[in-house]
């Protein structure tokens, strides 16, 4: 039934690219915003395909279509996908721009909706297929919203004022920071798309993306510090006007684009090229105005938290491992039985964490993964690929919440044990000791001013390497303040390969993740994920300043699965020391069997 649903939509499609006299079309996962999470309204690629990953695209012409995914998603596509539909095409191996050379005749016309793409994308797909001498065109509106017949519509959920205390610093000394930054770029304006830069600049936050609290709208922010928020009226309260005062004029979200075309003409004029897309580009330049590629300057400032922020997120922090340890607690009485499935434990954690603090969301989808399913990085459980989680296994669990007061993104791997006792093998616990040496040494990092992510990525990875094994994923990633779990622009990763941010220095107030991680396809899995906190260190007779860590994450890590011998004696102190400070954050939350678990399980080593 659900292949002729898709089939029926694929053919839907290709009748309105035949109406608009069009040869194909472009389906990425996005929104006009380029948010990692985006709102049911622009599902499109789900709604046409049935794919229900993060990220990838595809490609539909009026005789072919693909689906472009990464490695993440090699076995998620092919289970939610039918090939008979759309063939399998890997990134970044294979190149969207080579395929249709490849399936389209010289001449064809392939369209894309300049609202879902950057300008930097479309110019270099544009440079591959000019060897086949097709056209790129921008759609006047979307040929999916046309055949989407129930497509939702976006969210009317109201934006709600960031307190200034969690905050910890005044929108207008924000906007006027941005002022100075265009006066000294010598600009007269900066188009800020980015959703979490707009809840960041004006101190608002919202609803209307799934895991992270932002509001859809648009800011044009001026160098005199007067601010423009492009927003949809019904989402305006009295409470936001007085909050933002007289200099940000609210203006409805309809009049955005118009703004763009007909009232910066001869005004230099900044835009993000991440989230900048081609239809802003397209309407400054028909307005006449001189635009330029430059990052949000936002962007650095919202990474760099102050201790306002530094102080909530370990607030959040501290409710958040109380939440995790009575789910570990929950799970290793109860899973032996063989009872519980992967979408109860994930219920079930969400539970415990809207009983120990004012969770607002998770702030990603759970990745609950028992046995093989924990080999898939970015696996994410539903009702057809949910099972139980079998005893005698691993089961991996990468969570997060969205508090006021913080965003928290942690990940446990823990041995399920059977009623009558059993161990994990040797192979497992050589990998989880290796996972676990590479955190440490990540989160007793010292490392010079200057030094960027992709320069201490080694450090995770190089007891794996000693075993010939490896990870496909990136090792950290920045974590907003109440706003993306997945925040740059910093991020710890192997550098080169499009690995963004990994240049990028680390400052003091970053917040990174800190998750090295091991997988055996179809066997088991394995993650440890502290979230870390940039700090300056005082090093006796340094020639110059040095930066390290401070964990932020306080939840015990499972001692079953440590091969002792593997760990050094400075390793064994460290995770000493770790779950001493596990036990005082985290003890005076907890009482009776979930305080005695939690003590057995940070005793010393």
């Amino acid at each position: 039934m659900l292949m002729q649903t898709h089939q029926a939509r694929l053919k839907a499609l290709r009748e309105e690219l035949k109406r608009r006299d069009l040869d194909g079309f472009i389906i990425p996962i996005s929104d006009e915003h380029m948010s990692e999470y985006v709102g049911e309204y622009a599902q499109r690629l789900n709604w046409l395909t049935g794919f229900g990953g993060s990220a990838g695209f595809a490609a539909v012409t009026l005789n072919h279509a693909a689906i472009f995914v990464d490695g993440r998603y090699t076995v998620q596509v092919r289970d939610q996908v039918d090939e008979s539909l759309f063939e399998y095409r890997s990134i970044p191996g294979d190149r969207l721009g080579d395929w249709l050379v490849e399936v389209c005749e010289a001449g064809a016309k392939i369209a894309y909706d300049p609202w879902l793409h950057t300008w930097s994308w479309v110019e270099g797909l544009e440079k591959i297929v000019e060897a086949g001498r097709i056209t790129m065109v921008p759609a006047g509106s979307n040929p999916i919203d046309a055949v989407w017949a129930d497509q939702p519509e976006p969210s009317d959920a109201q934006a709600v004022v960031h307190a200034e205390d969690l905050a910890g610093r005044p929108s207008a000394d924000k906007r006027a920071a941005v002022a100075d930054w265009l006066t000294d770029q010598g600009l007269d304006a900066v188009v800020i798309p980015a959703l979490d830069s707009i809840a960041w600049l004006l101190n608002i936050r919202g609803s209307d993306v799934a895991h992270t609290p932002v509001a859809l709208s648009y800011v044009i922010a001026h160098s005199d510090g007067h601010a423009e928020l492009f927003i949809a009226p019904g989402k305006v309260t009295p409470e936001l006007v007085q909050h933002l005062g007289n200099a940000v004029t609210v203006r409805p979200r309809a009049e955005f684009a118009p703004a763009l075309a007909g009232e910066l003409a001869g005004k230099r004029v900044s835009v993000d090229p991440d989230f900048g897309v081609v239809g802003i580009a397209q309407a400054l330049r028909a307005g006449g105005a001189k635009f330029t590629f430059k990052q949000d300057p936002t962007i650095l400032a919202k990474a760099v938290k102050n201790p306002a922020e530094v102080q909530g997120h370990r607030d959040a922090q501290a409710r958040d491992g109380a939440a995790v340890s009575r789910f570990l607690r929950w799970l290793e009485v109860t899973a032996p039985a063989g009872e519980i499935d992967e979408l109860t434990a994930a219920a079930k954690l969400e539970g415990f964490r809207r009983e120990h603090g004012d969770l607002r969301d998770t702030s990603f989808d759970t990745i609950s993964a028992a046995a093989g399913h924990a080999a898939l990085p970015h696996y994410k459980v539903d009702e057809e690929s949910n099972i139980p989680i079998p005893p005698g296994s691993i089961y991996l669990v990468d969570s997060g919440g969205q508090y006021p007061a913080g965003t928290t993104d942690i990940t446990r791997t823990v041995w399920i044990d059977t009623p009558a006792g059993s161990e994990p093998t040797a192979e497992m616990k050589d990998r989880f000791t290796r996972v676990l040496k590479g955190h440490i040494q990540i989160d007793r990092a010292v490392f010079p001013e200057g030094t960027c992510g992709g320069q201490i990525d080694i450090l995770a990875r190089q007891y794996l390497w000693e075993a010939g094994v490896d990870y496909a994923h990136g090792t950290g990633h920045g974590v907003g303040s109440f706003l993306g779990v997945h925040e740059g622009p910093q991020r710890i990763a192997k550098p080169g390969g499009g690995q963004a941010g990994t240049a990028q220095e680390l400052l003091a107030g970053m917040i990174l993740s800190n998750e090295p991680g091991y997988y055996k396809p179809g066997a088991f899995g394995i993650r440890i994920e502290n979230l870390v906190l940039t700090v300056e260190r005082e090093i006796d007779g340094a020639e110059g300043h040095s930066l390290g860590f401070d964990c932020l994450t306080f939840v015990p890590i499972d001692r079953r699965l440590i091969d002792r011998d593997l760990l050094t004696d400075s390793e064994i102190a460290w995770l000493d020391a770790y779950h001493a400070k596990v036990r005082a954050i985290v003890a005076p939350q907890l009482s009776s069997d979930d305080l005695a678990w939690l003590e057995a399980q940070t005793a010393a080593l």
